[in-house]
């Protein structure tokens, strides 16, 4: 990999802001060993929750909102609401929050840090860190599983430097396990070894995210926690959780997307970042967790994209990904996109009539793409079923960041370049870097800080679990050879 960037822990090359090195926040709460927080992330979901017993608000919440909960009402509310305008000066030890602590909003955090701003991030998550870098630890059992991103692959000479630097901390290594496509029927063609490089952290995905705040002096984190609303006040943004403060902020990032970042800006007073939220489209995708005491019938990979099989596109071996070895043998089963669409069901309570069929549709895929009789598949010693309701985006507007100055406020994620972590790396490195820029220059012309406010939304292509640079169909390379030899 190309070694010659600068590494992200340099600062040589960075310009600080003027700060009071390393003040305190003056956020008065940010605990993080406080009571658990529900969320509406379909994460922490599966097929037995119960929002009532998670949340007791949950209920009167969705009772005794103005607008309900549609999409339709969202909208409505969010496209009639007042655009806010700061006209205070920034303080002078700018806080920033960010919400949400996947990928992008923790590289975000990081490149704040870099720039001499302060920044905290509040995530959901009640395991670890990671949004789509989950990775599901069943104990007492030891059974470990990557339930979300599974791999990825390094394509940017920006993205290639941060990889360069998970790879020199032993955070992440290559996975050199025989991957390819498997069609119906059983047949599999390994990706060639010209393919790029695929990484996987050490210890499973969530281990990544959980590592990269370890070094940072200048991210405060808190988790578990659902941030429920965001209001201007005084030319600051104050946070809130279900009623209670959790601080108040000269810059706000959202870095998540789905029901809950709608629900979050359709009252903001942002109606124009509102807006470019709403237009993401994001498909629904079923994740199923399974441990086998015995080996699967007929598999010589570790990993295999499936192609021709509607309950599945995707099937990976954790245990011998990871080289825990031995039993039991741990799977990763993702369904299609049209199965997760034609299957979906509210995510806060999964019917169990829903969870044993489709189940059962994804074992029998399993079957299907392996070229096995039907009832041949050894019976997992555990299974765990779980819906990406807001899986992976279907659209992008091709910017790095959005950016508001009037209400000085930004979104990052993957969805703003592509459907993988490359994309989410550089959306946060974008809008971290974009706001340290905003204040230190940005108060005298703040408008020529807008960023993506009015991009179009264009479909995005790729597997359905993400897309993967520089990773390309067995099947498009032998059309591509044999046109060559025309």
């Amino acid at each position: 990999m190309a070694t010659s960037l600068i590494p992200l822990s340099s600062s040589s090359f960075l310009q600080p802001l003027k700060l009071k090195a390393l003040a305190k926040p003056r956020n008065s709460d940010l605990s993080t060993t406080r009571k658990l927080i529900t969320t509406c992330d379909s994460q922490k979901n599966s097929e037995t929750s119960n929002p009532n017993s998670r949340n007791p608000n949950f209920q009167k919440r969705r009772n005794s909102s103005k607008y309900g909960t549609s999409r339709r009402s969202i909208l409505k509310k969010s496209f009639l609401q007042e655009q806010v305008t700061f006209t205070a000066r920034v303080s002078a030890d700018p806080q920033v929050a960010i919400i949400g602590g996947g990928m992008s909003g923790l590289v975000c955090a990081l490149n704040l840090e870099a720039r001499g701003v302060q920044s905290t991030v509040f995530d959901t998550g009640i395991h670890g860190l990671g949004g789509r870098l989950g990775t599901r630890i069943i104990e007492p059992h030891g059974l470990i599983f990557d339930h979300a991103a599974q791999f990825f692959t390094a394509n940017d000479s920006r993205f290639i430097q941060y990889v360069d630097g998970w790879l020199e901390k032993g955070l992440v290594r290559e996975w050199k396990g025989v991957v390819g496509e498997l069609e119906i029927g059983g047949s599999f063609s390994q990706f060639p070894p010209s393919s790029p490089p695929r990484y996987i952290a050490i210890n499973g995905m969530r281990a990544l995210a959980d590592s990269l705040l370890l070094e940072s002096k200048m991210v405060n984190l808190v988790r578990p926690c659902w941030i429920s609303k965001v209001e201007p006040l005084n030319g600051m943004w104050h946070l809130s959780e279900n009623g209670t403060p959790r601080g108040q902020f000269d810059v706000i990032v959202i870095a998540h997307n789905g029901k809950c970042a709608n629900r979050l800006l359709s009252a903001s007073g942002l109606p124009l970042v509102a807006k470019q939220m709403k237009k993401l489209d994001l498909s629904s995708i079923w994740a199923l967790l399974a441990a086998f005491d015995e080996p699967l019938p007929t598999v010589n990979f570790e990993g295999a994209f499936v192609k021709g099989v509607e309950s599945l596109s995707w099937m990976g071996n954790n245990s011998a990904k990871l080289g825990n070895g031995g039993d039991p043998h741990c799977w990763t089963f993702f369904s299609t996109a049209a199965y997760g669409k034609q299957n979906k069901v509210p995510q806060e309570n999964i019917p169990t009539v829903t969870s044993e069929k489709v189940r059962a549709g994804m074992l029998h895929g399993v079957e299907t793409a392996l070229g096995l009789p039907e009832g041949s598949l050894p019976k997992p010693v555990y299974t765990r079923l779980q819906l990406w309701g807001a899986a992976l985006p279907k659209n992008t507007p091709a910017v790095p960041c959005i950016f508001d100055p009037q209400g000085r406020a930004g979104i990052c994620g993957d969805w703003l370049l592509g459907s993988n972590l490359e994309s989410a790396a550089l959306s946060g490195e974008a809008l971290g870097n974009h706001i340290a820029d905003y204040l230190q220059n940005g108060e005298a012309n703040p408008e020529e800080f807008a960023i993506g406010l009015h991009d179009r939304l264009s479909p995005l292509a790729g597997h359905d679990i993400g897309q993967f640079p520089g990773l390309t169909s067995v099947g498009d390379k032998e059309e591509a050879k044999a046109y060559q030899l025309l």
